[in-house]
């Protein structure tokens, strides 16, 4: 047999090639597409493994896989590994000692027995061991061994995609804030084809009342060549996108509008006037960027900050960074949003900077001077959103392994790890600027119109809250 045949061929043992002590397995990490697939195909959408918000508050304090998973593994390696191919099962018997989390890998085995030549039946010891070395699921199969050998290809399945993170997460969106009215949102100089789309969709999805600020020319020239149709909308004229970043600003300091949206300016010459001491948008925090995304591979929708404004903040600004992320897990519907401030090690060290601003902002929460979120930090990366993680590391924290908020060290760091999760782990997003008297639609030109349309949609929520708690 080559080396890594079995990963391509499948192979049985026969009856009579069993011997009792023979051993197979299989390892397995369980993820939130093995729930929600198994909850599919199973019909059991106990909220214990579904929803998340009802399984935090349970005994479990989280969710936690379908106990007939583990059997299902089981199952799996009496077929395709000991016996294999043509075996017959007959019964099984399962014991539950432990909850199986997401992040868990479990070792499956089984383990020969005894035999019965006149039948060919096989008993065989079964396990799932969980990464802590704990047997969270054990118990006994009988099988009718084959008596011919199988050599078969091994099937190559289909590959499922759950829509977890995309369509259907914006549309859960909208749907949540379809009862509030729109708003007036400045567009500033919408002078290419996706910003401009982008307006006039949100417009047509609810969400605003845009207001172009921009070169009228330019503009209208544009629509005119997209085959967009700008009867209706307010059309602010000014030459340039300095003069339309100044005029948005002071369009929504005088209370004409309750948003700005980034056309295709550049960030800076935006923010610059958003920030100016004479713009009138300021308050006392520190202006910040939040991505709020939502991954296949996470049990909920979790916010990254700050990766689009502030390039190396200090732990003042870092504060504050902090809280404008806890005020925006608020609006969202995290009532007590778990906050995980990030570094590469999840010790302090005087040598890693990121380390000792993470446990002076867990101090000053602990003081009350960041309110409304539970902190902990330094926390490495998959501390903060793999509760098997934690658990290896011997992390016992409310946050780590379950984090709403990921706080990085840096804007670099931060741009990175998000952009990385929307282009390799799935993850739909959006943009949003926290810390100035109006939410602030900050989208990239490569982003897709459904980030746009839910970064809008944000905007509202931001934009309603407001008015009852103007920032």
């Amino acid at each position: 047999m080559n080396a890594g045949d079995g990963l391509q061929v499948l192979r049985n043992r026969t009856f009579d090639e069993i011997a009792v002590g023979d051993s197979a397995g299989i390892e397995r990490t369980l993820t939130q597409a093995d729930i929600q697939l198994f909850a599919i195909l199973s019909g059991d959408v106990n909220p214990q493994h579904v929803d998340p918000a009802f399984a935090a508050a349970s005994r479990f304090h989280g969710v936690i896989a379908h106990g007939m998973w583990g059997g299902a593994l089981i199952s799996a390696v009496l077929g395709t590994r000991l016996p294999g191919p043509g075996t017959v099962y007959l019964d099984q018997s399962l014991h539950f000692h432990g909850p199986v989390r997401l992040g868990d890998r479990l070792a499956i085995a089984v383990t020969v027995i005894s035999k019965d030549s006149a039948s060919r039946r096989v008993t065989l010891a079964c396990s799932c061991i969980n990464q802590d070395g704990t047997t969270v699921i054990e118990g006994e199969a009988r099988v009718i061994a084959p008596t011919e050998h199988i050599e078969r290809a091994r099937t190559t399945l289909p590959e499922i995609r759950l829509d977890v993170a995309g369509h259907d997460g914006l549309e859960r969106l909208l749907a949540h804030v379809a009862p509030l009215e729109p708003v007036r949102v400045a567009v500033v100089h919408p002078c290419d084809a996706p910003s401009l789309s982008a307006a006039l969709d949100a417009r047509d999805a609810g969400l605003i009342v845009p207001v172009l600020v921009g070169p009228r020319a330019r503009i209208e020239a544009l629509a005119a060549a997209q085959g967009l149709d700008l009867s209706g909308i307010a059309l602010d004229d000014v030459a340039h996108s300095h003069a339309a970043a100044a005029r948005a600003v002071e369009l929504a300091a005088g209370g004409e509008v309750e948003a700005l949206m980034k056309g295709s300016l550049h960030t800076d010459e935006l923010m610059a006037a958003v920030v100016a001491s004479a713009g009138g948008l300021r308050t006392k925090r520190r202006v910040s960027h939040c991505f709020v995304l939502q991954t296949p591979h996470y049990p909920r929708p979790f916010i990254v900050t700050d990766a689009a404004i502030n390039l190396a903040p200090t732990l003042e600004q870092k504060a504050d960074i902090v809280r404008n992320a806890i005020d925006l897990a608020h609006v969202i519907g995290v009532a007590e949003p778990r906050v995980a401030i990030l570094a590469a090690v999840e010790t302090v060290s005087p040598l890693m900077p990121a380390t000792l601003d993470a446990a002076a902002l867990c101090k000053m929460a602990d003081r009350g001077q960041i309110a409304g979120g539970v902190l902990d930090g330094p926390l490495a990366f998959d501390n903060a959103v793999s509760p098997a993680a934690a658990r290896t590391k011997g992390i016992v924290s409310p946050v780590a392994g379950q984090a709403d908020v990921l706080v990085v060290p840096d804007l670099e760091s931060g741009n990175m790890l998000a952009k990385q999760l929307m282009y390799m782990g799935e993850a739909a997003s959006a943009g949003i600027v926290m810390g100035a008297k109006v939410p602030v639609i900050l989208t990239s030109r490569a982003d897709s119109h459904e980030a746009r349309i839910a970064s809008c949609a944000i905007a509202l929520m931001l934009a309603h809250r407001y008015r009852e708690a103007p920032p």
